[in-house]
C-alpha cells in the first residue's frame, strides 16, 4: 500500500518520532507541504493519506482511485469534503483529545499575559524603565487577578470543560454559553446574557455555518468595559475588524488570539502595529512537542485499526 502525508511540515516532524506510521506493508512518501495544483498528482496512487490542512475536494478525490483511508492530523475536519469520500467508499477519521493539556495551557497563557500586561512590563524594563525607577518597582500598567472573575465559555466539549476546570482553581466563576440554535440546556445561558456579564470570554466551538461571525461588532460592544476575549479555536468565529475597533477605542480591555481568518495571514486588521493590548500568536496553541507527538501516534492508531477492520474516530 502506498501512503502519503501531504503537509508533514506542518508538525515540525524532525523533532518528533515519527517511527508509529512506518507499519509493515505501507510504503510512505513525506511531503513537507503540498499546493493545490499539486494534489492530485501526489494522491493519484495513493491508498492512504494524511492530511493537516490540505484541501481534498471532490475532484481531488474522484482522481485518486485506489484511496481508502483518509486521516486528517487534527480534529476538524472542514478541509475534507466528507460527503464526496463516503460516496467514494473512502473512510474518513480524525484525531481527538490530543492538543487538550496545550490548548488549556496556551489560554491561560494569554489570559494571564493580559490580566497582567506581562508582554507591557517586559518591553518597558528593554527600555530601561526599571532601571530609571525612583521606587523597587513600577506599576504603569494595570495588573489584575483572574481569582473572583467572571470566564464565559461559547463550546463546552472536551477543550471547554478542561478549560472550566483550571478557570475554577484560579478562583474562577464559569458561565457556559448556550450553543448556537440549538435548544436550551440546564446550566447554560444564553449568549446575549452570559457577554455582559463575564470578565473574559474564551471561544472553544468548531468553525460552522452557525458560528461563523457568532461574536461580531454587536457582541463585543455587548461585553462589559474592560473584558478580555481569547480566541483559541477558529479565526472566522470572531469579526477581526469589528474586534480591532473594540480594542482601539479600549472598550475591550484585550484580545489573546491565536487563529485568523486567513492563515498564513496576509492583510488581516489585527497585524497592525498600533492595537492595544492584543497578544497575537501563529497558531500554535495545539502545538507543544508533547500534543504533537500525541497526534502523530493517534494517527497511526487510527491507521492500524482500518486495516485491522475496525475502523476508529471515523467522521463519515
Amino acid at each position: 500500500m502506498r501512503g502519503v502525508f501531504l503537509d508533514a511540515g506542518t508538525l515540525g516532524q524532525s523533532a518528533l518520532n515519527m517511527g508509529a506510521l512506518e507499519c509493515e506493508g505501507i510504503e510512505w512518501e513525506y511531503f513537507d507541504s503540498t499546493s493545490p495544483a499539486a494534489v492530485i498528482g501526489r494522491i493519484a496512487t495513493a491508498d492512504i493519506l494524511i492530511t493537516n490542512k490540505v484541501i481534498l475536494d471532490e475532484k481531488s478525490l474522484a482522481a485518486a482511485e485506489h484511496l481508502k483511508l483518509i486521516c486528517v492530523a487534527a480534529t476538524g475536519t472542514n478541509n475534507v469534503d466528507v460527503e464526496a469520500a463516503r460516496r467514494r467508499g473512502i473512510t474518513v477519521c480524525n484525531v481527538r483529545g490530543y492538543a487538550t493539556p496545550s490548548v488549556v495551557e496556551h489560554v491561560f497563557a494569554l489570559l494571564l499575559g493580559l490580566m497582567r500586561h506581562v508582554s507591557d512590563y517586559h518591553r518597558a524594563v528593554q527600555a530601561g524603565r526599571w532601571q530609571k525607577s525612583v521606587h523597587f518597582s513600577f506599576l504603569d500598567f494595570p495588573i489584575h487577578e483572574l481569582n473572583g472573575r467572571i470566564l464565559g465559555i461559547v463550546g463546552y466539549g472536551e477543550l471547554g470543560r478542561a478549560v472550566a476546570r483550571v478557570a475554577e482553581a484560579f478562583g474562577m466563576r464559569v458561565m457556559i454559553a448556550e450553543r448556537p440554535a440549538r435548544a436550551a440546556q440546564p446550566g447554560r445561558v444564553a449568549l446575549a446574557e452570559l457577554l455582559p456579564a463575564v470578565d473574559a470570554l474564551t471561544l472553544h466551538c468548531p468553525l460552522t455555518d452557525e458560528t461563523r461571525g457568532l461574536i461580531g461588532a454587536k457582541e463585543l460592544q455587548a461585553m462589559k468595559r474592560g473584558a478580555v476575549l481569547i480566541n483559541t479555536a477558529r479565526g472566522g468565529i470572531v469579526d477581526e475588524s469589528a474586534l480591532l475597533e473594540a480594542l482601539r477605542s479600549h472598550h475591550l480591555g484585550g484580545a489573546g488570539v491565536d487563529v485568523l481568518t486567513r492563515e498564513p495571514p496576509l492583510d488581516n486588521p489585527l497585524l497592525s502595529a498600533d492595537v492595544p493590548n492584543l497578544i497575537l500568536t501563529p497558531h500554535v496553541a495545539w502545538a507543544s512537542r508533547e500534543s504533537r507527538q500525541r497526534l502523530v501516534n493517534e494517527v497511526a492508531a487510527n491507521i492500524q485499526a482500518y486495516l485491522q477492520g475496525t475502523p476508529r474516530n471515523g467522521v463519515n
